[in-house]
């Protein structure tokens, strides 16, 4: 259990796509073998919520570090070079658990030392779908992606995933945390799809979590997602 996470973005080049997923089959054993890593997935990516809006060009890692330091020296491995050598743009974030409830892999990954913070926050949302319920979620999902993209506070948000079908997730970027429950709890979209997971009992396994972003480098679609937080 630890406080310390890393979430890496890297963004690259079309033809380097078939490398990419070859990395993504085997870098799985590699970053968890590094120095200090507890808890690691690699995943793909979608420019929205659905299977439709799959990215094969945008890649993520998201890691927890037994320290700080560990976290540091990621950029040193050979895994972080291999994939820097392939980014065009990257991204990365320093982050510290704020809230986390669920299970990933059956495991609860995070450990929450301290709820405060006024800054910058990262919401994690990973599900694995109860397989009869495959249909009915990806129906609910378009009203719930429509609605994010318009929420006041919000600086970036993609879909993240481990398969193509079945296990899916979101992360996204706030301004603050009020900006975030303002989504969460007022948002009728997503109050919706809250009472329609209870009633329909679409996941077999899930977790939230909530980050707050300690720093960041880099740039996502071009620009500092961050820099309307400021």
């Amino acid at each position: 259990m630890v406080a310390v996470v890393t979430m890496h973005v890297w963004r690259i080049e079309a033809r380097r796509v078939p490398s990419a997923l070859g990395a993504m089959a085997l870098d799985r054993r590699r970053v968890r073998a590094l120095s200090g890593v507890r808890f690691a997935k690699l995943l793909g990516t979608s420019q929205g919520f659905s299977i439709r809006d799959a990215d094969p060009t945008r890649w993520a890692l998201l890691v927890s570090w037994a320290s700080r330091e560990a976290a540091g020296g990621f950029d040193a491995s050979a895994v972080a070079r291999r994939w820097q050598a392939r980014a065009r743009e990257t991204w990365r974030a320093v982050l510290r658990p704020l809230a986390s409830r669920g299970t990933w892999s059956g495991r609860a990954p995070f450990a929450v030392t301290s709820s405060t913070w006024d800054g910058p926050v990262a919401a994690l949302t990973r599900a694995r779908l109860a397989p009869r319920q495959v249909v009915t979620f990806w129906r609910a999902v378009p009203p719930v992606a429509a609605d994010v993209a318009y929420r006041p506070g919000l600086c970036a948000a993609f879909g993240v995933g481990e398969a193509p079908l079945g296990v899916q997730g979101t992360f996204s970027l706030w301004r603050d945390a009020a900006a975030l429950r303002e989504y969460a709890y007022r948002g009728a979209a997503h109050r919706e799809a809250i009472r329609q997971t209870a009633a329909r009992r679409w996941y077999a396994e899930e977790l939230f979590a909530r980050f707050a972003v300690l720093s960041a480098s880099g740039s996502l679609g071009g620009r500092d997602p961050l820099a309307v937080a400021a």
